[in-house]
């Protein structure tokens, strides 16, 4: 593992000594980390959040309400959990381009249901990846795209409802992803990145193993063209994520996740995952860093990564 890591990594940085970006300096994204980190408040604002809750809906009320005027579609249904019945609701927003494709970036709004009456608020895990979504939302609202459509995600029902398992966790996407395959979805997508835990504020987002290594390559190109390198693939690591049903059908998949959330992931799943803890600064990395990568893959900037 450590030696296709490596390797992934060297092939990257290679690249870019070589010249090979997208040309001279890069231009930087536009994203507002003020405004995104105001709507994580606003998430965390509405207090726990898991699946079920009236928070949760209340939260669903909001994200529409941030997207009206924007193509929405919606995938509901009724998931079987060891607690029993859940609604489930994958919001998704529509952004056309010229080309054929779509680009595909999720993050999950609920929040861990086994913690709801801890009065966790899931500041990092659920809210920051609420929040950049909507920014993301905003960035792209109404503006002529030449590149592929963008479809931004907000997925339901990561969370394990009683104790994490293959069949207990990613709800939403497990179902989104048999779905995005019956109606013939799944094959115009180029690129599909989750972000999730993406807000800490000694962010340190992880090289995740299972994901697209070209994909991952292509990050860190982003990041690096950015100068924010040094906040990417210190680490590498392996995560059952929103992902994961979409490497399994053959996607082009990459997880964006900071696992190393406090001294050895103290805060994680914990009450003390709050505000205090994440930062404006590392969803403005986060946020540039995505929309750098829609650029690069707009032009079908792909990596070579070696094995």
């Amino acid at each position: 593992m450590k030696i296709l890591t490596l390797g992934v990594l060297l092939a990257v940085c290679a690249s870019l000594a070589a010249g090979e970006t997208t040309g001279g300096q890069a231009v930087e994204p536009s994203f507002n980390p003020a405004r995104a980190m105001q709507y994580t408040r606003q998430v965390v604002g509405f207090g726990t959040r898991p699946i079920g809750s009236a928070n949760h809906k209340k939260l669903e009320s909001y994200i529409l309400a941030h997207l009206k005027g924007v193509e929405i579609a919606e995938d509901a249904f009724t998931a079987e959990t060891p607690e029993g019945k859940f609604p489930v609701r994958n919001l998704i927003a529509k952004f056309p381009g010229s080309k054929d494709g779509i680009i595909v970036i999720a993050g999950h709004y609920d929040t861990n249901y086994p913690l709801r009456n801890t009065g966790y608020v899931g500041a990092n895990d659920g809210a920051s990846s609420t929040a950049i979504l909507l920014e993301l939302a905003n960035q792209l609202r109404g503006k002529k795209r030449d590149g592929y459509s963008v479809w931004l995600v907000w997925t339901d029902a990561e969370e394990a409802v009683k104790q994490w398992s293959a069949a207990d966790s990613l709800y939403g996407t497990r179902h989104l992803a048999d779905l995005w395959q019956k109606d013939g979805t799944l094959k115009r997508i180029k690129a599909l990145i989750v972000e999730d835990m993406i807000a800490d504020a000694d962010l340190n987002i992880e090289h995740e193993m299972g994901s697209t290594p070209w994909l991952e390559a292509l990050i860190f190109q982003a990041a690096t063209e950015l100068g924010y390198q040094s906040h990417f693939f210190a680490r590498s690591i392996s995560v059952e994520d929103d992902h994961l049903p979409f490497v399994q059908k053959g996607v082009p998949s990459a997880d964006m996740i900071d696992l190393d959330y406090g001294y050895n992931d103290v805060f994680h799943h914990t009450p003390q995952d709050t505000l205090d803890k994440i930062s404006a600064k590392s969803l403005e990395i986060s946020g540039k860093v995505i929309m750098k990568v829609i650029e690069l893959l707009d032009h079908d900037v792909r990596p070579t990564v070696k094995d």
